[in-house]
């Protein structure tokens, strides 16, 4: 390992004492159906105080379902936040309690109608940290079998086969902007031939 990320990955291990912050105050400004909006008065490791405004979420899932052909499933849907058409991996938040594989066959089937016989869990990212504490599990699914799709009301979206190098492409021209996505991809390049490697588990399927 290059010796300045092992020098990273040390620092990170053990902790950053002088660069934590101490919550002195908290409060919730606005709740939502499943968002929160939250403002702490903090204290800095120099000694002074600061203000922080930010976003609570239950956390998500998101899938990297793989087909037999070898080509992904990606979805394309329309997100009001930023007024454009998304191609994405499905996804979804995690309702109270719920285990993070339940939560990612839950979402799987509703948004593409398949379940799928092999999971493996490949960490957590987060995706907004200046403003949320938002985070997403990503999970790969293989030997799908198709079940039938369930929407949400008034969930719209195209279910599509795309290869890497599609999504690449895709990201190259500027059409693939969704973050956990994007991390996705970086784990399904260096599943490629990078010496990466899942840690499959069979599920059974009803």
């Amino acid at each position: 390992m290059n010796p300045l990320v092992s020098d990273l990955l040390a620092h990170i291990a053990t902790g950053s004492s002088d660069l934590n912050e101490s919550v002195l105050e908290s409060e919730t400004v606005w709740t939502g159906r499943f968002l929160k909006v939250q403002r702490d008065r903090v204290g800095l490791p120099d000694g002074k105080e600061a203000s922080r405004e930010f976003i609570r979420h239950p956390g998500a899932v998101v899938i990297v379902p793989l087909l037999e052909d070898g080509r992904y499933l990606v979805e394309r849907q329309y997100r009001h936040a930023v007024d454009r058409v998304m191609i994405e991996f499905p996804a979804g938040k995690l309702d109270p309690g719920e285990d993070g594989l339940a939560c990612a066959r839950r979402e799987l089937i509703e948004e593409t109608g398949f379940d799928a016989m092999e999971w493996a869990y490949a960490g957590v990212m987060h995706n907004c940290i200046g403003y949320s504490d938002e985070h997403i599990d990503i999970w790969f699914a293989r030997r799908l079998c198709f079940k039938g799709q369930h929407l949400e009301e008034g969930e719209l979206l195209h279910v599509h086969g795309a290869t890497l190098e599609d999504l690449l492409e895709c990201v190259r021209q500027g059409e693939l902007t969704d973050a956990k996505t994007l991390s996705c991809l970086l784990w399904m390049q260096n599943l490629d031939g990078r010496g990466w490697t899942l840690p499959w588990k069979q599920v059974t399927v009803t």
